[in-house]
């Protein structure tokens, strides 16, 4: 049987790797803390549901544009506008089945077969897939640990070509917690901007901001607006995870590609999800900003946890998202690393302390790994105390 070229070069997702071994222990009868997810612990708010449950109630269950609910790419525009300083038109917004079709839709609409994409390291796992699947030659940019990761235009600058299309920047960032300045993005804009590079500026995590420090990329100049594709959705603001909504906002003509593309691939995402969005933008500020000062907590209570309790370990000081990037290198004489210190790590403390974290290699940096708390403080707690235990045995 023959598979094509494309999907048999794909990664397979790390993340998606660690959750299989936990879904395994699972089924056998094994209590897992499972501090790899990436999920909020948060129900999806009242007033989403219930949305939802008016448009099935009313029967608007039929297809709409391609783009998207009218209803609610008019809400996307509202909230850019009010809360980014940002004005788009409708038919800007392409609504999609989550932020990940965003990012996908928008490698797509902008890569051409032999085109450069700019991925800095660390990454979200996806991302050079999605490049590689649009026919683009994905380039890892190195970051300085100095600088905790964050891309600068002077790491980005090393790396360009005459073949370089586009850049992916996540901010705040999976997986690495970090948020850029207004300063930083606007170096970064005026730069591709210079250059003729596309920005792909994957803001999902935009509400889980703890400092009030995050900016969006479109909105430091006009631009860095007319060479962004921002991207967004509601499965961490909200959360709406299964629910699958996404969007983009950028210039008239990538949208319109956008779009178009998107009706061959998907048609648009279910219009259920699309009313519970309506809803969500509408009416769940405060359940949001009550969501965040407990990852807030959290937050705290892991950092003082890991300086108190595992000095041997540093990470990346977080600032947004709900992530710890831990450094781990300093425990490599005292583990047996046949292939990956940071797979062999993850797996030793998964099998024999039923905690699963991520290895850092899945998100290109060996060295390192990436803990979720998106889960209640209890659990959160009894995973740090689990890996404490792991260390001190090795």
């Amino acid at each position: 049987m023959k598979i094509s070229e494309k999907v048999r070069n794909i990664v397979p997702s790390g993340t998606m790797a660690i959750n299989a071994k936990v879904f395994d222990l699972k089924a056998g009868g094994v209590q897992v803390i499972n501090l790899s997810v990436g999920e909020p612990d948060f129900d999806t708010p009242q007033e989403a549901k219930d949305g939802a449950i008016r448009a099935m109630e009313e029967n608007l269950t039929r297809y709409t544009k391609a783009g998207g609910l009218p209803e609610l790419k008019d809400e996307i525009c509202r909230k850019l506008e009010t809360e980014n300083g940002l004005h788009y038109e409708p038919e800007q917004i392409v609504v999609s089945n989550g932020a990940k079709q965003g990012v996908a839709n928008a490698c797509f609409a902008l890569i051409d077969p032999g085109d450069e994409v700019l991925i800095p390291t660390p990454y979200y796992v996806s991302y050079p897939e999605l490049v590689k699947l649009a026919g683009g030659t994905p380039v890892f940019v190195e970051t300085d640990r100095a600088n905790d990761f964050k891309v600068t235009a002077a790491d980005i600058e090393k790396y360009v070509t005459d073949r370089t299309r586009a850049l992916i920047i996540c901010n705040p960032s999976n997986p690495l917690g970090t948020v850029h300045t207004r300063e930083e993005l606007e170096a970064i804009a005026e730069f591709c901007y210079s250059r003729g590079i596309y920005i792909i500026a994957d803001e999902v995590y935009e509400v889980i901001d703890f400092d009030g420090g995050f900016v969006s990329m479109a909105s430091v100049s006009e631009e860095a607006k007319e060479i962004t594709v921002l991207v967004n959705g509601l499965s961490k603001s909200v959360p709406m995870t299964g629910w699958r909504i996404g969007y983009t906002a950028c210039a008239p003509e990538i949208a319109a590609a956008i779009t178009a593309f998107q009706g061959h691939m998907t048609s648009h995402p279910s219009i259920i999800s699309m009313w519970a969005g309506v809803e969500a933008l509408k009416n769940s500020g405060e359940y949001t900003r009550m969501m965040v000062e407990e990852y807030r907590k959290r937050m705290h209570f892991a950092t003082e946890f890991l300086r108190r309790e595992l000095p041997e370990i540093g990470f990346i000081e977080p600032k947004g998202a709900f992530y710890l990037f831990l450094d781990i290198r300093g425990l490599e004489s005292r583990l047996d690393c046949s292939e990956s210190m940071s797979y062999d790590f993850v797996m030793r403390l998964l099998e024999e302390k039923h905690v699963a974290v991520v290895p850092g290699k899945a998100f290109g940096k060996e060295g390192y790994l990436r803990v979720a708390y998106a889960t209640d403080l209890d659990t959160l707690m009894e995973g740090l105390r689990r890996m404490r235990d792991f260390v001190r045995a090795l």
